[in-house]
């Protein structure tokens, strides 16, 4: 696979298949949730209604990838961008796996790991998702001591709304734009800016207002005018605050 800089895996000038997705909901455990994705041009609305009161309090509903043969090799990235559209607010989680198991004798599916972020959903929002951010569990609870995602070999996608132990239930809904398997960005102006820990961040659209450039010439040019009208009040020789010679001492 060529490295290139974006891989658009869904959306975008790909667009969005329904035969590639599939409801996963807990209605195979008893529970009552279903969920749905929703393809209107080069959007997907992935949406439905949270059910916690057949599973006291517990409930999930999601969309995930069909076609168990597919492999994605995203190894030459750095994680997963999401694009994300109209919003309900609510906490949405992102799950990848790089095991996909033969089903058991009476069609269920066998337990893998499974790696997650969860985020919760901003307008227009642009979120990326290193690698390293997505945890590691197993039917549900974290998995500390697995080897970390395989992204040469990562075998499926899905979208989950869960109850977060009775913190959400109801109708849920979320637009996904595209999901890209991306470099991180180092262009100060493009580039997506981390929150620390997680190694996570949101790309605004882009305005003088978040600008670092903006910043970075408003704080040389208030610099530069503190010391002129110091040297002025002071009675110095103001010659030497000329803009382009101020600005040549402080490039060097």
């Amino acid at each position: 696979m060529g490295n290139e800089k974006d891989l658009v895996i869904f959306g975008g000038d790909r667009g969005w298949k329904a035969s590639d997705w599939t409801d996963s909901d807990d209605r195979v455990r008893g529970g009552a949730s279903q969920s749905y994705l929703d393809i209107s041009g080069s959007s997907a609305r992935f949406h439905g209604n949270l059910d916690i009161t057949a599973l006291g309090g517990a409930g999930f509903a999601s969309q995930r990838t069909t076609g168990d043969e597919k492999t994605w090799d995203l190894s030459d990235y750095d994680g997963i961008y999401l694009h994300l559209g109209k919003h309900d607010g609510k906490k949405y989680t992102l799950t990848l796996k790089d095991e996909i198991l033969p089903l058991m004798a009476d069609g269920r599916e066998q337990s893998t790991i499974s790696y997650e972020y969860d985020f919760s959903s901003t307008s227009k929002m642009a979120l990326f998702v290193p690698w390293h951010a997505m945890k590691p569990t197993y039917r549900g609870k974290p998995k500390n001591d697995a080897a970390p995602l395989d992204t040469k070999n990562v075998k499926r996608f899905s979208l989950m709304m869960r109850s977060f132990f009775g913190d959400q239930e109801g109708d849920f809904s979320l637009t996904v734009m595209s999901i890209k398997a991306v470099l991180q960005s180092n262009d100060i102006e493009k580039g997506i800016v981390s929150d620390g820990a997680r190694g996570t961040g949101e790309q605004e659209t882009w305005s003088w207002k978040n600008s670092n450039l903006v910043g970075l010439a408003v704080i040389l040019s208030s610099t530069w005018a503190l010391c002129w009208g110091f040297c002025w009040w002071k009675g110095l020789d103001t010659s030497f605050m000329r803009f382009g010679r101020w600005w040549s001492v402080v490039r060097k």
